[in-house]
């Protein structure tokens, strides 16, 4: 094993994060020579698995918790009989469910921060590496397996959503869930919300930290383009705020994916202003309702039409014993009355038929769960319900749209849908807010010159290895046949996507040009800059993961910032 080249000292909190209710203590003790020894003594049993009894010790021993939650009883091995529930409580993929499957040597669910730096500690001395889970819907399951020995880092417990109304602003922890964040918003105001996901049992930590969009961000970018703070434990145990960690680092993990550079344990955002009334439409057209059309129109409009406006579109294969066909399903936001969205759409969009009727207002928080399907009088609490309707077996992919695909090129896609069978796409409208920050802003690249983001998704119930094989295959098909009519050099991709065919790194410590072969299709020109920071705070790679950023040394950077000569 490596020794790491720096070693736990004392470090005193920042303030914020005691302010905010997160239970730390004031100061943390964490050994500096006894790390040493440790770390030194473990080299000769790297090779071999400690026995659960020494991971306990050592995780209890480095534990600064308070006496009435010690680390013990959030650790769980498996033989623990809550093993396997909190493990599988939040796979979102029934992929990664099987008995196959590999998993964790034992989970840690922290409440209080010092059970994080525990376990990163322990994990450094017993060659251990880490898997950091929010809300589990990694859709590759990057943040809950891995082929080498490892743990993972549960977040639920730390769930903590502190709303401060008077300065528009929020601290809410990586183990929060979307609709929690919602529904805390809603209690204190009518007119505040966030610009995130759809989906309301997404966790927090890893939307953020994969940059984070929703139907706002026309109006308002991505998640991160309005996160302010951020607390992360490093890889040296430190507990770190915007100020201390550095803005190199801030910049890292708003979009490049927290999980490369340290466990975040909470986000400052700000909140945006919305009117008290908004206005949603659902309808859907088929290939014989003149559906090539009506997407051709909106490939015209989606980008440059109000801000205020996001209509995504779902298209879908029918197949039915009468029918083969495919159908497209038009969803909309609207930050604004009825009459408004009207207008707007007769003027702008008439050909997708909007009546009157069709245009329902509401406030902000009930059009989340109108986005959410539910249908309208829901009670809100439904938002803090953690788990998803039902779980799936599922592939998901992604691809930018730079120039409209021509009608026949939609009239191809659409026969290719039907023949199979089963893939979906989904188109996210870019423009507004999306055009107007630069590309280096954060990692997250996908701006101006972007018209649409594709969402390809399959999902099956069949169990076993030939009915995922035969699905993996459709979607993979599907990507194949959209070459022509999107980004290129990089063909580029939407990091929270996670999409392993891109490229992974193999075993150890991956070298620049194995990363950069997946990284610049999720980052572009950011790529580098991300192998930079993640040299500098975590030199020998602890925290490394199939697609987690590389490192390298710092002397093989240009004065520009480039690696190129690596």
């Amino acid at each position: 094993m490596q020794i790491p080249c720096c070693f736990f000292s004392f470090h005193h909190l920042p303030p914020k994060a005691i302010s905010m209710g997160i239970p730390i203590p004031d100061s943390v003790l964490i050994p500096t020579l006894t790390t040493l020894l440790l770390i030194l003594s473990s080299m000769a049993l790297s090779a071999q698995t400690p026995s659960h009894q020494t991971l306990l010790d050592c995780l209890s021993d480095h534990s600064n918790s308070p006496s009435s939650s010690p680390i013990s009883q959030v650790t769980f091995f498996p033989d623990n009989p809550s093993y396997s529930p909190v493990l599988n409580s939040y796979i979102r993929n029934l992929r990664f469910a099987s008995p196959t499957t590999p998993k964790p040597l034992f989970i840690v669910a922290p409440t209080h921060v010092s059970h994080i730096q525990a376990t990163i500690l322990c994990c450094r001395i017993h060659a251990l590496e880490i898997r950091i889970r929010s809300g589990g819907h990694d859709y590759d399951g990057l943040s809950y397996v891995s082929d080498s020995p490892f743990v993972i880092l549960d977040m639920f417990n730390l769930r903590s959503v502190a709303v401060d109304i008077e300065d528009e602003s929020a601290w809410v922890d990586s183990g929060a869930t979307l609709g929690e964040v919602y529904y805390k918003i809603a209690e204190k105001s009518k007119i505040h919300g966030f610009p995130a996901g759809v989906c309301p049992t997404v966790g927090v930590g890893g939307h953020l930290s994969g940059a984070g969009y929703g139907n706002l961000m026309r109006k308002f970018g991505v998640s991160v383009d309005n996160v302010v703070d951020a607390l992360i434990v490093d890889v040296n145990g430190r507990v770190l705020d915007r100020e201390t960690m550095g803005e190199d680092l801030f910049w890292a993990i708003r979009g490049g994916g927290g999980a490369s550079f340290g466990v975040i344990v909470s986000w400052k955002f700000k909140l945006v202003l919305l009117p008290e009334t908004v206005t949603v439409f659902r309808t859907e057209k088929t290939i014989e309702e003149g559906v090539v059309d009506i997407l051709h129109k909106w490939q015209e409009i989606a980008d440059t039409i109000d801000e205020n406006l996001f209509i995504r579109v779902v298209i879908l294969p029918v197949n039915k014993k009468t029918q083969k066909t495919a159908k497209a399903k038009f969803v909309s936001l609207f930050l604004g009355n009825a009459q408004k969205l009207f207008a707007l759409m007769s003027e702008r969009f008439p050909e997708l038929g909007i009546k009157g009727e069709d245009c329902k207002e509401m406030s902000w928080i009930d059009s989340i769960l109108f986005w959410s399907n539910y249908p309208i009088g829901t009670p809100l609490d439904v938002l803090l319900e953690r788990q998803p309707n039902s779980e799936k077996f599922l592939k998901k992919k992604s691809d930018y749209v730079q120039e409209p695909i021509s009608k026949a090129g939609l009239e191809g896609m659409m026969r290719k849908m039907i023949e199979l069978k089963r893939p979906a796409l989904t188109f996210n409208p870019y423009g507004g807010k999306m055009s107007q920050i630069p590309e280096t802003e954060t990692p997250f690249p996908h701006r101006a010159g972007n018209k649409y983001k594709i969402q390809y998704s399959v999902t099956w119930k069949e169990e076993g290895d030939e009915a995922a094989a035969k699905h993996l295959e459709m979607i993979r098909e599907l990507y194949k046949y959209m070459t022509p009519y999107v980004s290129k050099s990089p063909r580029s991709a939407y990091l929270n996507y996670r999409d392993v065919d891109l490229g992974v790194n193999g075993i150890g410590n991956a070298s620049y040009w194995e990363g950069s072969i997946w990284g610049r299709k999720y980052f572009k020109g950011n790529f580098d800059r991300l192998v930079k920071v993640k040299s500098m705070v975590d030199p020998d790679n602890f925290f490394k993961y199939e697609q987690s950023i590389p490192c390298v040394e710092l002397e093989a950077f240009d004065s520009n910032g480039r690696a190129e000569s690596l």
